[in-house]
């Protein structure tokens, strides 16, 4: 079972030239982020392929020039590792290394496909190019800023005229507002909807044994890892009450479904309208392989695609039950959809700006596959109980 893993950090990059004020500014903002409670990571591109973090005389470096390849420097507080490396990684491979951050700041690599802040100062002759390339092609060495942190007033008038964000040279609060708001990893609520009716199965499938206690418990312990709140939608509270007693990571709250007509678009509505965060996963509750890696990953991407909602798309469609949402954005748009009579989850997506995460993305996210697998009969919930006794969990 996935109980624990590695949550994927979302990147952004400072890029601009030598001079162009970027590390200072880089070291303000982590600063500040940090002060927020935020967990931040950083890389830094060096240019020169002989830098080193080590001198002559140090252990690390004796063990080095003896031969080793790989060492490693652990103290109580910290660690290093000086590898010898053979090709250069890319940034993507960088980034991938270093989960679990709230944000990782990337000063350099502006060809990496990460967005880039572009840094332009008045007083560095370098930047002057740059800026002029900027004003008059859009863009600088074939990349389009998603912000500019500059002086100039030709880069803040062209930045204006393209609503462009844009900040001064010393606004570090307002960079790393811009950076918060839009690329660090949001509070996510986890919402298990489990207030159907299901006929097909004879009673709750909620409450149903599957492998020795009821199934919605498997489900709630598949995705705490990725929550900061899980909210089950449900009209049988009396009956979940045995999930208190459950030892998660988050909060858990059960709240009944706001419309008393059922249906996959009503249900949707009341699962982004109970989360307290703006950023809502939604599973079923009959999904028995529900993955807290793939919710981890479509936050992110939501987050980096600045999308209303990513969801995942296979052979078979999309999956609305697998799905991350952003609550403000999303609940009119259901509201609408509901007000003419529309039921399906999927009847509200041609509204709002929706970002499929497909087959490859899925399989990078979850190689194990079958995330989507739900149980409706008592022949289905026992054939997969039996798959699991003979072939194992995932």
């Amino acid at each position: 079972m996935e109980l624990g893993f590695d949550k994927p950090s979302p990147a952004i990059s400072f890029v601009g030239r030598h001079n162009s004020g970027k590390t200072t500014l880089i070291v303000k903002v982590i600063s500040e982020l940090v002060s927020r409670g935020l967990n931040i990571g950083s890389i830094k591109h060096h240019g020169h392929p002989d830098f080193d973090i080590d001198y002559p005389g140090k252990d690390s470096y004796r063990h080095r020039e003896a031969g080793s390849c790989d060492v490693v420097v652990i103290s109580p507080a910290r660690m290093a590792r000086i590898t010898e490396i053979y090709d250069e990684p890319s940034c993507d491979e960088v980034v991938a290394s270093m989960p679990n951050h709230d944000l990782v700041i990337v000063e350099g690599y502006r060809q990496s496909g990460l967005p880039v802040i572009e840094v332009l100062r008045q007083g560095n002759e370098r930047d002057i190019p740059a800026a002029e390339q900027l004003c008059t092609e859009g863009h600088v060495r074939g990349v389009v800023p998603v912000a500019v942190v500059t002086d100039m007033e030709s880069v803040v008038s062209y930045a204006k005229s393209e609503a462009i964000p844009c900040f001064d040279i010393d606004d570090v609060q307002g960079v790393a507002d811009f950076l918060q708001n839009r690329y660090a990893r949001p509070k996510l609520t986890v919402a298990i909807q489990a207030g159907g009716e299901s006929r097909r199965m004879g009673q709750s499938k909620a409450t149903v044994p599957f492998l020795g206690r009821p199934l919605i418990e498997r489900i709630v312990e598949r995705v705490a890892p990725v929550a900061d709140e899980i909210v089950i939608t449900t009209n049988e509270a009396e009956n979940l009450a045995f999930l208190d007693t459950l030892d998660l990571c988050c909060d858990l709250r059960l709240v009944p479904d706001v419309y008393e007509e059922r249906g996959a678009l009503r249900g949707l509505y009341s699962a982004l309208s109970a989360a307290s965060n703006p950023c809502v996963a939604v599973v079923a509750c009959d999904m028995v392989f529900a993955s807290a890696p793939l919710i981890a990953h479509e936050a992110v991407a939501m987050q980096m695609r600045r999308a209303d909602a990513v969801v995942p798309c296979n052979r078979f469609g999309f999956e609305p039950f697998h799905a991350v949402y952003r609550a403000d954005a999303c609940l009119p748009a259901i509201s609408d959809a509901i007000a003419q009579r529309k039921v399906r989850a999927r009847d509200f997506y041609e509204c709002i700006n929706l970002s499929r995460f497909g087959r490859e993305d899925i399989e990078k996210a979850a190689p194990g596959g079958g995330c989507f697998a739900n149980v409706n009969t008592p022949e289905e919930l026992a054939r997969m109980e039996r798959s699991i006794q003979e072939n194992g969990d995932r």
